[in-house]
C-alpha cells in the first residue's frame, strides 16, 4: 500500500509499505476512503517537536470501509463504512465510561500507526469505530472525515467551555479546530460568537459557521477588544485552539470571572502564572478531545445534513501529493488539506 511518512522536518514522502494485518483479536482493518493533514502534523514538519520514530508514519484522521475484523470484534462488520477517533479506546474502562475515551487506560494514539495511507489497522475496533447508517454519498465523506478529529475536537472545546444559550463565546485560533468550534458553539445555542482571525478567507468561513463578530487584534489588544465587546467583563466561554503561550494567555485574560475555557490546542511550551490564574476566577477544562464520546451524535447530524463541517477542507489533493499539502498548510495557503485515495 501507499503511505505518507516523515523523515525529517520538511521531508515528507509517499512510499510503499506492507498492507496491515490483524495483530490482535480486537483489531479491524479498513480501506480508507479519504484522509487528511492535521494542523498538529505541522509541529514536527516545522521541527517544533521531535519525530517519534524515523521515518514516522503520518496521519490520525480516517474514514473508510472495514475489510477485515479480528475474532473478538462484534460492533462492526466487513463492509461497514466507519468513522473513528484519532485515539483508539476500548470504550468500556472506567475513564471511557466517564466520557474521556481519549484517556482510555488502553488508549492507542492513531498517529503512531498512521492513517495517511490506503489501509490502516484500527486497534480496539469495537470501542473506536462507529458505523454510519449506510454507505454515504460521496459528498458526505469530507464531513464524516472532519468528525474523526477537528469537528470532534472543536465540539469538545465548546462543551468544555460550556457554550450555550445566552452565552458569549470567543474563539482563539482560526484553524480547522477553531472554525469548527464556532460551528459547535452555534449548534449548542450560543448567543454571540467572537472569532479571532486576521485572514479574510477564514473570517468568511467563521461567519458561515456562525460567528457574529470578528476580532483581528491579538495579545493584549485582542483581549481589550473582547472586553470592549462584552461591556468590560470578558466572554462567558472561550475556546483555545492553538496551544501557544500567547493563545493561552489571551484565552485566560479574555474570559470573565466565573467563565469557562475549553483548551484543545496541543500545548507547546505553555506555562501558567499561578497567581494570575488564581485571581482570574476562570475554569480551565480541556486536553485531547474524547471524540468517541460525540461521534454518534455528530455522524447523525452530518448524515441528516444539518451540519456541513467538510467545507473546512479548502484544498483537495491525491495521497501521492501529500508533500504539497504539507507545504500549502505550512505556508497558510490552505486551512486543511483532504487527501483522496
Amino acid at each position: 500500500m501507499r503511505q505518507v511518512a516523515m523523515y525529517a522536518p520538511g521531508d515528507v514522502r509517499v512510499e510503499d509499505r506492507d498492507n496491515p494485518v490483524i495483530l490482535e483479536p480486537t483489531d479491524a482493518i479498513i480501506r480508507l476512503s479519504a484522509s487528511c493533514i492535521c494542523g498538529s502534523d505541522l509541529w514536527p514538519y516545522r521541527g517544533a517537536e521531535p519525530l517519534a520514530v524515523t521515518p514516522q508514519p503520518m496521519g490520525h484522521e480516517y474514514v473508510g470501509v472495514v475489510t477485515a475484523i479480528g475474532a473478538d470484534v462484534q460492533n462492526v462488520k466487513v463492509g461497514d463504512f466507519v468513522v473513528g477517533s484519532f485515539v483508539a479506546s476500548d470504550n468500556t474502562c472506567e475513564i471511557c465510561r466517564a466520557g474521556y475515551q481519549s484517556r482510555c487506560v488502553h488508549n492507542v494514539m492513531m498517529g503512531a500507526i498512521g492513517t495517511q495511507s490506503e489501509y490502516a489497522r484500527i486497534p480496539l475496533a469495537d470501542g473506536t469505530l462507529v458505523a454510519t447508517p449506510g454507505q454515504p454519498d460521496p459528498d458526505l465523506i469530507p464531513s464524516l472525515l472532519a468528525a474523526s478529529d477537528v469537528l470532534g475536537t472543536g465540539w469538545f472545546a465548546a462543551v468544555a467551555a460550556e457554550a450555550g444559550p445566552g452565552k458569549t463565546v470567543a474563539v482563539v485560533g482560526d484553524g480547522a479546530v477553531g472554525l469548527l468550534g464556532i460551528l459547535a458553539a452555534r449548534e449548542l445555542g450560543a448567543e454571540r460568537i467572537i472569532a479571532m482571525s486576521r485572514h479574510a478567507d477564514r473570517q468568511a468561513l467563521a461567519r458561515e459557521f456562525g460567528a457574529t463578530d470578528i476580532v483581528e487584534e491579538r495579545g493584549d489588544a485582542g483581549v481589550a477588544k473582547i472586553k470592549e465587546l462584552t461591556h468590560g467583563l470578558g466572554a462567558h466561554s472561550v475556546i483555545e485552539a492553538v496551544g501557544t503561550q500567547e493563545s493561552m494567555d489571551q484565552a485566560i485574560r479574555a474570559t470573565r470571572p466565573g467563565g469557562h475555557i475549553g483548551y484543545v490546542g496541543v500545548s507547546h511550551d505553555v506555562s501558567l502564572d499561578g497567581l494570575e490564574l488564581f485571581f482570574s476566577g476562570v475554569h480551565l477544562h480541556g486536553g485531547p478531545a474524547p471524540v468517541r464520546r460525540f461521534l454518534p451524535e455528530l455522524i447523525q447530524l452530518i448524515w441528516d445534513r444539518k451540519i456541513n463541517p467538510g467545507v473546512v477542507f479548502d484544498l483537495t489533493l491525491p495521497l501521492e501529493d501529500a508533500a504539497a499539502g504539507y507545504t500549502a498548510m505550512n505556508e497558510r495557503r490552505a486551512t486543511k488539506v483532504l487527501l483522496t485515495l
